[in-house]
């Protein structure tokens, strides 16, 4: 497989959020068989200035459903941000991963070049696709499934490495 803008995006963010949809079913199973309010697991951070659970996958959705979307010259779709139960978690997820996977080859080309131009909470950023990709979106997207996969390990979840990585 020769490596693309779109096979170096695609693939690699559906993958990290096909992961992290797989253990927040995980999740949801675990909370409902220890009688676990799953609010409380959506809700719990690894240290007190972390961000919690949910808005880890809030986080992880935005980061692969944006840049992917900058990247294909696409509009990025809304999400809203709102309260969720993990059964609604788990279908944003899906429907992020189903978004990624609808984007084109074509779409993507010129992308490693291009100028990608958004808007954080507090200023305009411009990166060089290339770039935006590498130190940008795959990081992002990896921390944020990372950090949830920790949350949910912490809180008693048995998960391991290959929950995180997937099934090849």
């Amino acid at each position: 497989m020769t490596l693309t803008m779109h096979t170096a995006t695609v693939p690699t963010c559906a993958r990290a959020l096909n992961s992290l949809a797989a253990i927040l079913e995980k999740a949801a199973a675990h909370a409902e068989a220890r009688k676990i309010n799953p609010a409380v697991l959506l809700g719990t951070r690894l240290f007190p200035d972390m961000l919690p659970l949910a808005m880890q996958i809030q986080l992880a959705n935005d980061s692969a459903r944006s840049g992917a979307a900058r990247l294909a010259g696409a509009e990025v779709p809304a999400f809203e941000a709102k309260e969720r139960g993990l059964p609604e978690w788990i279908g944003a997820t899906r429907a992020t991963i189903a978004f990624v996977e609808s984007l084109q080859p074509a779409q993507f080309e010129g992308s490693a070049d291009r100028t990608v131009t958004w808007q954080t909470r507090s200023s305009t950023k411009s990166m060089q696709g290339t770039p935006y990709l590498f130190h940008h979106v795959l990081p992002n997207v990896f921390f944020h499934v990372t950090t949830a996969y920790d949350i949910l390990r912490q809180s008693g979840l048995e998960i391991g490495k290959m929950d995180y990585l997937g099934r090849s």
